[in-house]
């Protein structure tokens, strides 16, 4: 598992448009992949989309025909956001290249495209922490900002200066949910996609985050940890004040759209997070480590009832498997794997048929 752990203003503001800029790691020709014993009941024709360095987070267009996005190709040391066809062709870079950026995705019918950035604060690569602080995520200073899907007009959307990424787009297309730090801790909120009517849902202290709406836009599915204990509470706090976290214990919860009847889901151990719905909305999916040693990091995806029953597994590799997303026509599953690399260090992008 790698770094690629880590998803107001009432007027845009205008910032320097970019042209596209095509990749520039060479031609890849995705290939079919056997799935692993025990995946074949819902995984079949299994392709790898991308090829080498850090490839996350890939989330599909409306109509089910592109995905966004993030990678360090193109001899960056950080992640830049890109957009490719589902067949993996096409690949080419929709951010200007500056600072760093995460957790993209389509919205305005396919038109527009939102993701975060750290360019307003430092256009170069934000340093990564301190290898003696053990495995904890950077909270960067990103904020969301829009654009065209070629990378053009692009616009600013948050203004906090402080982690403001995480972002997901309403089934309506009219609201966009995400995490910020920008109260002095992480929670979750919701805004209108011009960036006005700022909502705080959640307050509990904490890391609230990785929001993600049901099909039907009325309930909100996030990953959590809010420390009782005193000293993770207070470990909690001093990586806080440092702008990092420790991601290692993380359940799923459940609200409703406007941050109502927030409940726990999941009692598993472990880190789970990643969580999306399945497109009928009768079933969560989700990545976890709580079935293995986790100094291993080993993740698989799970799907889960909306109640926390019938936990069933979908991925079986004993590498990372997370990031899983249906697409809209439910035809696809697609998500972010170390199997089949030529190093340790290597993350890619996966798709394959979905069988019910």
């Amino acid at each position: 598992m790698n770094s690629n752990l880590t998803r107001c203003i009432s007027s845009f503001i205008i910032v320097l448009a970019v042209p596209v800029i095509a990749s520039a790691q060479g031609p890849f020709v995705p290939g079919s992949i056997a799935p692993d014993p025990g995946e074949q009941k819902h995984l079949s024709n299994i392709r790898e989309l991308t090829n080498g360095g850090e490839n996350a987070e890939a989330y599909f267009s409306a109509d089910s025909k592109r995905l966004i996005f993030q990678s360090t190709r193109d001899d960056r040391t950080c992640d830049q956001q890109y957009i490719m066809n589902v067949d993996g062709s096409s690949a080419h870079r929709v951010s200007n290249g500056k600072g760093k950026t995460t957790c993209g995705y389509f919205m305005d019918g396919d038109r527009r495209i939102f993701y975060a950035s750290s360019q307003a604060v430092d256009t170069a690569c934000t340093p990564r922490p301190d290898p003696s602080k053990g495995y904890v995520w950077r909270l960067d200073p990103y904020d969301i900002y829009t654009a065209n899907p070629d990378g053009s007009h692009t616009r600013r959307l948050t203004n906090y200066g402080v982690y403001t990424a995480e972002g997901v787009l309403s089934p309506d297309g009219k609201h966009i949910v995400f995490t910020s730090l920008k109260g002095g801790d992480l929670d979750i909120y919701t805004m209108n996609v011009d960036g006005t009517n700022v909502k705080q849902l959640t307050h509990q202290v904490g890391y609230d985050g990785g929001p993600w709406w049901s099909p039907d836009g009325k309930q909100i599915v996030y990953r959590a940890f809010h420390p009782t204990d005193p000293k993770d509470l207070s470990d909690y706090k001093t990586l806080l004040a440092q702008r990092l976290i420790r991601p290692n214990k993380m359940e799923l919860w459940l609200m409703n759209a406007d941050g109502s009847n927030q409940r726990q889901i999941t009692h598993l151990g472990g880190a789970n997070f990643g969580p999306s719905w399945t497109p009928d909305g009768k079933k969560i999916v989700f990545s976890s480590n709580y079935h293995t040693d986790p100094k291993l990091g080993n993740f698989d995806i799970f799907l889960i009832n909306p109640d926390g029953t019938h936990i069933e597994q979908i991925t079986t590799n004993a590498t990372f498997d997370g990031f899983p997303m249906f697409s809209p026509d439910g035809k696809k599953f697609v998500w972010a794997s170390n199997r089949h690399t030529k190093n340790p260090h290597e993350t890619n992008v996966f798709i394959a048929d979905w069988r019910n």
